[in-house]
């Protein structure tokens, strides 16, 4: 191919190819799946759709995602803490303490039960990375606007492994208005003893103080 004047002749007799002034052009870009409604109140409006019971918190990153913890307030034990002036500890380092076995009957009680978490995404995958984590200490769910419920991507991808995990998920028309897609799966045992455990639970415990006196 030899070049001329900014041209190059291709050797097919009459073709040349002009390559002054071409620039490439982006591929058009599908605009971004926006949700119906802010997140915290797409996850209340998921909780009766669920079928859990508890308080939805508002949503916070938690172990690095982006969750809404939903968790259920242990009258008798919040009690017995006003009482004994044990106010709840949030500090991880600190909590991971209450495990040693030489502090066993010294510590407070969880005064919060975590029933599981809500994670309010645009696109499944986000869903899905948020929510996993947490269902080893309790019951995980993701919210998904209807646009990204609808594709193919979704039936032949997330489907089949949020069904392997146990994972529900909500659907969230353009009106805010939630249905249940699929169900969770409710029937795991938590290790409430767990230090982990332990700490999201005070953080649950914290917020929901933090909701009754707002």
């Amino acid at each position: 191919m030899e070049e001329k004047g900014g041209s190059f002749v291709t050797g097919i007799p009459g073709r040349i190819a002009v390559t002054e002034n071409l620039k490439a052009m982006p591929a058009q870009l599908a605009p971004p799946v926006e949700l119906p409604a802010p997140v915290d109140d797409l996850a209340a409006a998921a909780l009766p759709a669920l079928g859990w019971a508890g308080t939805v918190l508002p949503e916070m990153t938690l172990l690095g995602r982006r969750v809404c913890l939903v968790a259920e307030l242990r009258a008798d034990v919040h009690a017995e803490r006003i009482c004994l002036g044990q106010e709840p500890v949030t500090d991880r380092a600190s909590v991971a303490t209450w495990a040693f076995p030489e502090l066993a009957g010294r510590v407070p009680e969880p005064a919060a039960r975590i029933v599981g978490v809500i994670a309010v995404a645009r696109h499944w995958r986000t869903g899905l990375a948020n929510a996993v984590p947490f269902l080893r200490y309790g019951d995980a769910a993701v919210v998904l606007p209807t646009s990204a419920v609808l594709t193919h991507d979704y039936l032949a991808k997330c489907l089949p492994r949020a069904r392997a995990y146990g994972v529900g998920i909500v659907s969230a028309e353009p009106n805010g208005e939630v249905d249940l897609d699929l169900p969770g799966r409710c029937d795991r045992a938590y290790p409430e003893t767990d230090g982990l455990y332990r700490w999201i639970s005070e953080l649950a415990y914290d917020s929901i103080l933090e909701s009754v006196t707002v």
